[in-house]
């Protein structure tokens, strides 16, 4: 019972719900490599990869950033500074899920598997990046912009040089909604040697370059509608996600950031989500 009470508070402190930022991009590689639905054996494994290697790379991040954690009022209360997990059960954790990773890749495809070690050296380094680098959001969107490129060639054994166009949104998408999230602990960067975007050039100038981030974004997202030769859904996907990311923006100010979460994780959630539809939708009609 305490391993599953330890498990259970790892999920929690690692956000697992908050899976659903990124494995939809990463399913939407798959179904562009596919053409449509990819069969059942392989779009098990991409979902557990996905997962898995999110899970690692979030547990690691908790386990690399304690003692910043600790001291910043806004995350003390995390599992580990807060006394509730041990350092070395989230290691072991890192372990396993890293494991899990590494056996799913190896359930795919050579090429899969022989990438695993890199994608989990990709997913590790964020974790270091912010304390020498003001941009250590870009190095979060790349982690994440892994994604549609592995399931890609989960799919495929090989990569195209198209899915680097998703990859690309991707993490410009990712960075751009991180530094929106950072904005929070501005006065706890500036007081730091933490860095970030928002304690570089302050909050007002940090959102205009997250905003400019999600504008690469979205246009990005229609160059690889062309690259693809994808149709009219796939095109109002586009729409749908650009309508999306500005409300996102509307409701986060300079002066006023009481509603990031909801920017952070219900806007993006249905960012993701949305465009995993449109390209399935469109890809499954044309055929």
């Amino acid at each position: 019972m305490a391993l599953l009470r330890s498990v259970g508070t790892t999920l929690e402190m690692i956000k697992w719900e908050h899976s659903v930022l990124t494995l939809p991009f990463g399913l939407t590689g798959a179904v562009l490599a596919a053409r449509g639905i990819p069969s059942l054996h392989t779009s098990v494994w991409i979902v557990v990869a996905l997962v898995a290697a999110r899970s690692a790379a979030m547990a690691f991040n908790r386990l690399a950033d304690a003692a910043i954690d600790a001291a910043n009022p806004r995350t003390r209360v995390r599992a580990i500074p807060a006394g509730k997990l041990s350092k070395s059960f989230v290691a072991w954790f890192v372990v396993v899920a890293s494991a899990i990773l590494v056996l799913a890749a190896y359930q795919l495809n050579p090429l899969a598997f022989y990438l695993s070690p890199v994608a989990l050296a990709l997913v590790f380094l964020y974790s270091f990046t912010k304390r020498f680098t003001r941009w250590s959001h870009v190095a979060l969107g790349i982690a994440m912009g892994t994604a549609p490129a592995a399931a890609w060639i989960a799919v495929r054994g090989s990569l195209d040089s198209r899915i680097l166009i998703l990859t690309a949104a991707v993490v410009f998408w990712g960075a751009g909604f991180d530094i929106l999230y950072s904005c929070q602990d501005y006065e706890f960067d500036c007081a730091t040697g933490v860095y970030s975007v928002p304690k570089a050039f302050g909050i007002p100038t940090a959102l205009g370059i997250a905003r400019l981030f999600h504008v690469i974004t979205v246009l990005l997202l229609a160059w690889m509608v062309t690259a693809f030769g994808l149709g009219k859904i796939a095109v109002a996907g586009v729409v749908f996600v650009a309508l999306l990311l500005a409300y996102e923006h509307s409701l986060v100010k300079h002066d006023d950031l009481s509603r990031v979460n909801a920017a952070f994780f219900t806007m993006n959630g249905l960012v993701s989500m949305a465009f995993l539809f449109f390209i399935a939708a469109d890809l499954l009609v044309a055929r």
